[in-house]
């Protein structure tokens, strides 16, 4: 009984990213077989696999308290978490064992098959010489029993059965949807719709207001089931209902699904948008620099590529385009960093902008977005006010997990100009392939050899280098220098 499991599904049971499945494949420790592995492959790499130990335990308890889950039937009552939770593993455990069985019985009914065809051939073969058949009806008797004695014994191996009642246990929980044509993969957690957690899975679909009216969400269902979690005022056509058309933002998933719709593959593939936001807040880090966070409506969000810029225009007037230092995953809520000037947007920030504001949103803009198809270690190299770019990326390369190994190496003027710190200690913190160096005023020299000494090919790397473009071109020099391919160098200069 050795099944395929998608990159993500061995990923999400071995309790480790999608990118440390892939350096397995990529090093030759583990085989893929038309994107998938096989069970046994991922028993043998990580022979110890445990609901408890990868966390999933915690996540699924989250997701429950999260929910509200309703019966159909008023006179029946759901038990509580805790024990539907142990309920839902037993029978996982007890159905791995039952398709186990049944896959048994299913080889016996072959060898049966196979048998009496045989026994049917000797038989004619044996009137037409008058010989006496080889085997007998009892023979087969005899056989059958042993066989059926040898089965029950057989038992599927216990590391197996565990790692299938794992799979069976959170594929209640969680549905994964895989996308055509693109292939990529998410999962639905919870009670979430599938445009949520497509969004929050770092993929770019089509939508607009994200609550059933404009029906830019729509999608065709090739295989699944879904349910929908509210109405919508968009109508289907009858022909769109005959096809497996839905609205991604009203439906989740209720098993395993393939989608097919459209995606956004590169800056070009995003329309321009103009949005009426929001002041939520602002954020002094020192006299020189404001954190401006914006929020869209609830129905209107912003579509846009980690690393892009968006304009901003305050009531008054002045406006400026300002790196998005924040997620893809979460459209509505965007960071900005500005820097206090002499020209009439930064001084309307520090002197005039409050809170609740209103505030005219435009963009995207750029093209220093990421390489999602590339696996191999990325390089991060913010100089400055960099950062906030560069935040957007790393963010976003977190969520989508296919990037091997990061390293961010962030130059400020002055130490006390790292005003993201916790923000980068943390990921260092969480994250097993994240490394963060610190500096202060670095060389391009000693960047470079900061850069031999921590990675095993410079050659190999993707590199992303955001900061002021006099800085950027001396970086790019360096790296040229070095052997790194120029394809493999994106920059964002912020002057």
């Amino acid at each position: 009984m050795n099944e395929l499991l998608s990159l993500s599904r061995a990923a999400r049971l071995a309790g480790v990213t999608r990118a440390e499945i892939q350096k397995r494949i990529r090093h030759g420790e583990m085989q893929t077989f038309e994107g998938q592995v096989a069970i046994s492959d991922l028993l043998r790499v990580y022979p110890s696999v445990s609901l408890e130990k990868s966390g999933d335990l915690e996540r699924v308890e989250q997701i429950k308290a999260d929910a509200l889950p309703r019966s159909h039937d008023e006179d029946t009552r759901l038990p509580s978490q805790d024990v539907l939770i142990t309920r839902i593993k037993a029978l996982a455990e007890a159905l791995v064992q039952r398709v186990a069985r049944v896959e048994d019985l299913e080889q016996l009914l072959d060898e049966i098959r196979d048998r009496l065809d045989e026994m049917s051939c000797k038989s004619r073969e044996a009137d037409a010489t008058d010989a006496s058949p080889n085997e007998t009806p009892q023979d087969l008797s005899v056989w059958l029993q042993a066989r059926r004695a040898a089965l029950a014994e057989t038992a599927v191996e216990a590391a197996q059965t565990q790692l299938l009642a794992k799979d069976s246990f959170l594929r209640i929980m969680s549905a994964s949807v895989k996308m055509i044509p693109s292939g990529h993969e998410f999962f639905v957690d919870g009670n979430e719709s599938i445009l949520e957690a497509a969004v929050r899975s770092g993929l770019r679909l089509n939508y607009g207001c994200a609550s059933g009216n404009c029906g830019e969400c729509k999608a065709r269902l090739i295989t699944g089931e879904v349910y929908r979690l509210r109405e919508h005022d968009y109508v289907l056509s009858e022909r769109e209902k005959q096809m497996g058309y839905l609205l991604t933002c009203s439906h989740t998933a209720v098993t395993d699904l393939q989608l097919e719709a459209a995606e956004a593959h590169s800056p070009a593939d995003l329309p321009e948008q103009e949005i009426q936001a929001h002041i939520r807040k602002l954020e002094p880090q020192d006299e020189g620099l404001m954190l401006v966070h914006v929020q869209t409506p609830r129905t209107n969000t912003l579509r846009f590529m980690a690393g892009q810029r968006a304009r901003l225009r305050l009531t008054d007037g002045p406006e400026q385009e300002l790196p998005i230092a924040s997620c893809p995953c979460n459209g509505r809520n965007l960071l900005f960093s500005v820097r206090r000037g002499d020209d009439a947007f930064s001084k309307a920030v520090f002197e005039t902008l409050s809170a609740r504001q209103s505030v005219t949103l435009t963009g995207p803009y750029g093209d220093f977005v990421l390489a999602e198809d590339a696996t191999e270690p990325a390089v991060f190299i913010a100089l400055g006010d960099g950062i906030a770019p560069v935040k957007s990326l790393i963010e976003h390369a977190v969520s989508i997990d296919s990037i091997e190994a990061f390293h961010l190496y962030w130059s400020v003027p002055a130490l006390q100009m790292h005003y993201h710190q916790p923000w980068c200690r943390a990921l260092r913190d969480t994250l097993d392939n994240f490394a963060y160096t610190p500096l202060v005023d670095a060389a391009c020299d000693d960047l470079l050899a900061l850069l031999e000494s921590d990675l095993e090919d410079l050659k190999t790397a993707r590199y992303y280098v955001a900061g002021p473009s006099s800085a950027i071109e001396a970086v790019a020099e360096v790296l040229s220098r070095a052997g790194v391919a120029s394809e493999r160098i994106a920059t964002e200069r912020l002057d």
